[in-house]
Order: structure tokens, then sequence, then C-alpha cells
């Protein structure tokens, strides 16, 4: 585990909840943990990607995303009630990695989606040429959106990410964030989704029926079976879903 890592799981067990929705970004900005961090974040541009296995390199840009986004809202001189009230937050919020400038867009789009375009652009973040390639995730894995923390409520909780049990740990955190926020109405026979499959549907599937199915293994089995239920009478690529609000207030202890 690398020094920003280690560092960012001692600031999950002082600064934030033990749930990990929850962060003190008061005491952590004024704490010599945090310092720290800042000093050892200096560091990251001097960082070797070349040596890390691609497990490694997903498991490093998840734990730096996490970091710099709380990093990034503790710099702010005012904290803000959101972070949608920050300026271009994701755009120009980043680190020099490896002689490279990667902000919090590049990192989840550019790198751990497989340099695709943002939901709301066609445009690629890393163009031919850019030294940043080749350290794109091979393939994508859509449960990194189960991971990644923007520093909102509605966001997953914070965990601190290893190579070494990158794929359970995936599991894990996609299991806990789908099995909390997927609800089915029997009734009605509609099927309430999580925000975050609407923003990045095409991740998961092209219909809601795929998108659906895609989460199945991550459902306990009264849900599983729900579900399974409404699909198999559904004659058509379409069901009926309806997705969850998203809470933007800032992730900050009350």
């Amino acid at each position: 585990m690398n020094v920003p890592s280690l560092i960012l799981y001692r600031m999950k067990g002082e600064f934030m909840l033990e749930d990990g929705h929850s962060v003190d970004y008061h005491r952590l900005k004024e704490g010599d943990l945090f310092k720290s961090y800042e000093m050892k974040a200096v560091d990251l541009q001097h960082v070797d990607l070349t040596s890390l296995k691609e497990n490694e390199r997903k498991a490093f840009f998840i734990n730096i995303y996490n970091a710099l986004t709380i990093h990034g809202l503790a710099k702010c001189p005012t904290l803000p009630r959101s972070v949608l009230d920050v300026e271009k937050f994701w755009r120009s919020t980043g680190y020099i990695i490896s002689g490279d400038e990667y902000s919090l867009d590049d990192i989840e789009h550019g790198v751990l989606r497989g340099n695709r375009p943002h939901p709301s652009s066609p445009e690629l973040f890393f163009k031919d040429g850019d030294s940043r390639l080749q350290y794109v995730m091979s393939s994508l894995d859509p449960r990194v959106h189960f991971a990644l923390v923007c520093g909102a409520k509605s966001c997953p909780p914070i965990s601190v990410y290893s190579g070494t049990n990158i794929d359970s740990a995936l599991d894990a955190a996609t299991k806990s964030y789908l099995g909390s926020e997927i609800t089915v109405d029997n009734e009605k026979e509609v099927i309430s989704l999580p925000k975050l499959l609407q923003w990045y549907r095409t991740d998961f599937g092209q219909t809601s029926q795929e998108v659906v199915r895609w989460t199945l293994p991550f459902l306990d089995e009264a849900k599983k079976k729900k579900i399974e239920e409404i699909l198999n009478k559904s004659d058509s690529s379409e069901i009926a879903v309806s997705y969850n609000d998203y809470n933007w207030h800032l992730n900050s202890v009350e």
C-alpha cells in the first residue's frame, strides 16, 4: 500500500464516521495528518506507474480519486453545502502523477472507465499521443462506480483498496451499494435503481433489462427472485424502472 493510501486509511479512522459516508472536514483540515498528506501528495509526481500491474493501478487510482476529492473539498476557503457549488470541481481538482496532470474527471473517465466520454459529452478524455493512455484500464469494470466518492451524501462509502484484493473488495462495494439502493414495488412491478445506473447506463447495458440483469449477481436472493419474476414476465427489452433522487449535499459530518 502506497503512502497516500496509508494516510487515507488513517483519515478514514480518525476523521470519518465508521460507515465511511461522512467526513469531518473541519477537524481534518486543522490536523497534522492532513498537513502530512499534503506533503506526500506532492511526491505523486515521482510515482512510477509503469511498475504497477493493472489490478494495482486500478486500486491506486480509486484511492487517489477518493483522497483527491476529500483534499479538494477540505481546501475550499469556505466548506460548500454541495460539491456542485464548487465551480468545475471535477475538472479543476487534480494532482501531478508520474509527470502528468490528472483531474478527477481524467481519473474517472480517462483511466478507470477505459477512456470513455463523460455522459454529457462525446469527447474522449485522452486523445491519440497522450502519455496517459498507457495507464488506461484495458477493459471497463462497471463496479468502480460503487467505489468512487464524489463528495455527495448519495455517494458510496469511502474505502481503501489494495491491488491484492481489488476484485473481492469491488464485489463487496457493489453488493453494499446496490443492496441498499435497489428496491422493488411488487404491486406495480417497478424496479427502483440508483441514479448512477441512469447516468452511466451504457456502462451496464444497452436496455433497461440488460442494466437490471447486470445487477442480479450482487443482490440478495429474495430481491433477486422478485426482480427475475418481473423480468420473466416482460416480453420486450424494456421494463418499468425508476431512478432514485441523488442527494448532492456535502458528505460532511452534521
